[in-house]
């Protein structure tokens, strides 16, 4: 049966531990472009776009720091199924989704890392008879990663959040907890860490969330051809090409997985859907786009 969990385990070890990394700049919004943000972040270096200030692949590759580091918590297991859903048609809860990279220390993606995550239901309870809200997976061969689940509840003594482990293949595991902006429970919640906040959208009754992993190790993706941000903001198109095609790259444009498009008269192929904003060029953000 599903064990309420003991806010105070493992609190102790952690609870003076200074923050080592400062945020960074918010997402830039687009009106009308973007769903609407129900909270800050700094998970992503991808919506740190500022007009003049270009934006780096990841925020950790920046100042020196890899993801930070969390406790295990007492109700881990090993052995969870894969899968990228831990949610059936019938679960109750709020959906949400959680999308990412999983990036190396030299900003290169990690193709093929694991991802285990772990985490409490709607009433704060975690199941430990079997393996309900339990799954791993591997990265893509860009780094991205892909999660199906609800919105955990709370209980006593703890935020909402998420529990996972990240691990490049053949090299250590990273462990740490995911949290949610805004929440009135952050500041009182001593393991809380703000560089470990989701950037999340609201999405009808769900939630979309994001967070980039940077792992104390060398990533060995294909770095992109080098660029910088241009200097104004092409038309938006509002039709992006097709599988097949090619259009020349624009802002405001809906991009999807497989679509081909020129910039500055060099061919890109689309690895992510996405909607095109200012500062994600496709030399800029290899992670969303591949040069042909």
């Amino acid at each position: 049966m599903p064990t309420p969990h003991n806010p105070l385990d493992g609190l102790s070890e952690l609870a003076d531990r200074r923050i080592s990394r400062k945020g960074l700049l918010k997402a830039a919004a687009l009106a009308g472009a973007a769903p609407v943000l129900i909270g800050g972040g700094v998970a992503l270096a991808r919506d740190a776009v500022a007009a003049d200030v270009p934006a780096p692949l990841t925020p950790q590759c920046t100042d020196g720091h890899v993801t930070e580091e969390q406790i295990e918590g007492p109700y881990f297991k090993p052995g969870s199924p894969l899968r990228t859903n831990l949610v059936t048609s019938g679960t109750p809860g709020t959906p949400l989704t959680v999308s990412g990279y999983v990036f190396g220390r030299n900003c290169l993606p990690i193709p093929g890392a694991l991802l285990d995550f772990w985490q409490a239901d709607t009433n704060g309870t975690y199941d430990n008879s079997g393996y309900t809200f339990r799954g791993h997976q591997f990265s893509a061969a860009n780094g991205a990663y892909t999660l199906t689940t609800i919105v955990p509840g709370l209980y006593p003594g703890r935020t909402r959040h998420l529990h996972v482990k990240v691990q490049a293949p053949g090299q250590p595991v990273l462990t740490t907890q995911l949290y949610f902006p805004n929440e009135p429970r952050n500041s009182t919640d001593t393991i809380f860490d703000p560089d470990l906040v989701m950037t999340v959208r609201q999405v009808g009754n769900g939630r979309e969330a994001s967070f980039d992993f940077v792992l104390n190790v060398n990533g060995t993706g294909t770095p992109s051809p080098s660029g910088s941000p241009t200097q104004g903001s092409p038309s938006p198109s509002p039709s992006p090409s097709t599988p097949g095609g090619s259009t020349t790259w624009a802002v405001g444009a809906s991009y999807k997985a497989g679509d081909l498009v020129t910039y500055n008269g060099v061919g890109y192929v689309c690895l992510q859907g996405h909607i095109a904003y200012a500062g994600w060029e496709p030399p800029n953000v290899p992670a969303l786009w591949q040069r042909r």
